[in-house]
């Protein structure tokens, strides 16, 4: 999949409106605890600034309700940190295309940055707007997308603004140029053998993604929630264990066509087991065959981590997407930071999907040790479906 690039665009003093994605955890106090995605999109920014650009920042940040200003959904602690990252001041509109936006944007220098309020202030964003997404196109030459994490929404910032630049004058920022490269490289000229360890609590959250990906990899290793509804349609007493007694037909099928194709499917063969989602509730390691009534499983076992273990040792490409466990907790967390170790000490490349597994390695300190984290958990789960992403498509040659 090739790309508009940001390269290829005579940027020289021209104004650029750049989508980032700026939605990062903060604490109580509005202080931001991971800064992750701002850094990622500032080599976008500093190239932007090298080349003399006037630059207008947007995101969007937390979930407000269109039309009413909440304090905690505020862009200003961004400001505020962009500032420190860039050494350079970043303006801060007070609103998305109001006086205060207007006029900053318009007012705007070579070399100078505004960042616009929150973007889902405006009932439009969500819903792709055509005078939003009019309004925001009217603020730049040219459109740049480095917002990898909102390219699988339909917004007006993501996709209608696209239709009021041509292919000379909106492309994709180097984050989500890597993004795509990354999985397009991955899952079309992955180095084998190829791995794929598929966790989280649903199989219908990540069905369409095991389809797409059983004629691409070596092997399949199933944990977290999701590896009961497998357990218990192959007759397996999984207790109280979550289960989708609805896809247990289709929980089959995968495993009957990983069979045909030659693809080696692994499920759990113990967990971590507890009669209640708590820190002081009694843990006991059994077997998946037989998990006790009023009991569920938590977590992958011992036995289960040692077989991933040996299964891994010999791949030469490794997808994550999906803990093996309730990880928040940290007595159900053992068994996603072994996997965590067991393949950043690997030769191979090693890519995680971004939401819950790479915050999970984040936490732990291995996210240097990993050859690519993705920026976004639902964009990177409805790559591996095969999707081709709103955000996206416009910027493809």
């Amino acid at each position: 999949m090739k790309l508009l690039s940001i390269k290829e665009c005579d940027l020289f003093q021209k104004k650029v409106f750049i989508r980032c994605d700026f939605n990062v955890p903060t604490d109580e106090f509005g202080n931001i605890t991971d800064d992750r995605r701002i850094r990622s999109a500032l080599s976008t920014i500093k190239y932007c600034l090298d080349q003399g650009c006037p630059i207008v920042l947007a995101s969007h940040f937390g979930r407000p309700k269109a039309g009413i200003f909440t304090p905690e959904d505020s862009l200003i602690p961004v400001a505020r940190r962009l500032h420190q990252l860039l050494k350079t001041e970043v303006l801060f509109a007070k609103d998305v295309i109001g006086e205060s936006a207007t006029t900053l944007v318009k007012n705007l220098k070579s070399g100078e940055i505004v960042l616009l309020e929150n973007l889902r202030y405006e009932a439009g964003e969500t819903k792709n707007s055509p005078e939003l997404s009019a309004a925001l196109a009217s603020f730049a030459d040219i459109y740049i997308n480095d917002a990898f994490g909102v390219s699988h929404r339909a917004h007006a910032s993501v996709a209608g603004i696209t239709e009021h630049f041509d292919d000379n004058h909106k492309a994709a920022g180097f984050l989500l140029l890597k993004e795509i490269e990354f999985f397009d490289a991955l899952l079309e000229r992955p180095v084998r053998p190829f791995a794929a360890i598929v966790g989280g609590s649903k199989v219908s959250g990540k069905l369409e993604a095991l389809v797409n990906l059983l004629p691409r990899v070596d092997k399949v290793l199933i944990g977290g929630g999701m590896a009961f509804t497998f357990l218990k349609a192959l007759g397996h007493d999984i207790g109280s264990s979550l289960v989708e007694e609805d896809l247990m037909d289709e929980a089959l099928r995968i495993m009957d066509e990983a069979n045909r194709l030659g693809v080696k499917f692994y499920l759990p063969v113990d967990v971590v087991a507890a009669q209640k989602f708590s820190a002081d509730s009694a843990i006991r390691m059994t077997s998946t065959q037989e998990i006790p009534n009023g009991w569920m499983g938590l977590d992958i076992g011992n036995a289960t981590s040692e077989l991933y273990k040996e299964v891994l040792e010999d791949v030469k490409t490794i997808l994550w997407n999906g803990p093996m466990g309730v990880f928040e907790m940290e007595k159900f967390a053992k068994g996603s930071n072994k996997i965590a170790h067991f393949i950043a000490d690997l030769d191979a490349v090693t890519v995680v999907g971004g939401g819950d597994t790479a915050d999970l390695v984040q936490r732990i300190g291995l996210d240097e040790a990993m050859s690519f984290i993705s920026t976004g958990g639902g964009a990177s789960l409805e790559l591996l479906e095969g999707k081709v992403l709103p955000g996206v498509l416009p910027l493809m040659k």
